[in-house]
């Protein structure tokens, strides 16, 4: 069995690697236009302290396999929030790096302080199992808030198919790996996880091929102009860029 769970968490770290380093093309960009226009950087400074919470859960338990996936994300989004400080305009520069203090520095360091030294034995693991079952399932509001739009609007737009997909196979992946170490830490949030992937996944075969003709009704309702060309509907859509970015473990 502990060569299963082994071969399990292997493929569920591949997996939540290819996540952690999905916002690398994103942060390209960044980078080559020293600005980070509309995107948020809240996601990657919450998933900076959900990695790194379950990184201090790893060494304590100790499990290898959860040290060594959220180790390297830690690094990745500590990347990304790096980034994003260097390159945010200064208003937004100012918010973030408050949220780094409070939540990266203040709250991460009181944790591992009271793990370490007020609580002891099985109960510090409870402990922080707990806090991290909760961050993690904290997290899965943005997959809600797409679902919402998704069913609002009746179009894919805004839930690309691969993230969906990802989410599915990590929530899957991780919560067999938590069955055969009987880790309920680990499990809960990722059956969660797994269960919003699936529906998310159902969602896009309901609306897959109703997006365009969605996107078109939304486009007139809001401050579309309609032109016929040679006997085709030409949409001439001006609104801002959105400032919603899409992420998952």
């Amino acid at each position: 069995m502990a060569s299963l769970s082994f071969f399990v968490g292997i493929i569920g770290n591949i997996i939540s690697l290819l996540l952690f380093v999905s916002p690398i093309k994103t942060f390209w960009g960044v980078v080559k236009k020293k600005s980070t226009e509309n995107y948020k950087g809240v996601p990657y400074i919450t998933t900076l302290l959900s990695t790194s919470l379950w990184t201090f859960y790893g060494l304590i338990k100790p499990d290898i396999l959860v040290v060594s996936v959220n180790g390297v994300g830690a690094i990745f989004q500590f990347i990304y929030v790096t980034l994003f400080l260097i390159y945010a305009p200064k208003d937004t520069k100012v918010t973030m790096a408050k949220f780094v203090a409070i939540l990266n520095v203040g709250f991460l360091g009181a944790v591992i302080m009271v793990a370490l030294l007020a609580i002891h034995g099985n109960l510090r693991i409870t402990f922080v199992g707990i806090l991290c079952a909760a961050l993690t399932i904290g997290m899965y509001a943005a997959p809600l808030s797409a679902m919402r739009r998704v069913i609002k609007t009746k179009s894919v737009e805004y839930m690309p198919f691969l993230l969906s997909f990802f989410l599915f196979l990590n929530g899957g992946v991780w919560s067999a790996y938590s069955v055969l170490v009987k880790d309920f830490y680990i499990g809960v949030p990722n059956v969660v996880g797994f269960v919003l992937g699936s529906a998310q996944l159902i969602l896009y075969l309901m609306y897959k091929n109703k997006s365009a003709s969605a996107k078109t009704m939304k486009a007139i309702e809001e401050d579309g102009s309609v032109q016929l060309v040679k006997g085709s509907v030409d949409i001439l859509v001006h609104r801002n860029k959105d400032d919603e970015t899409s992420r998952a473990t």
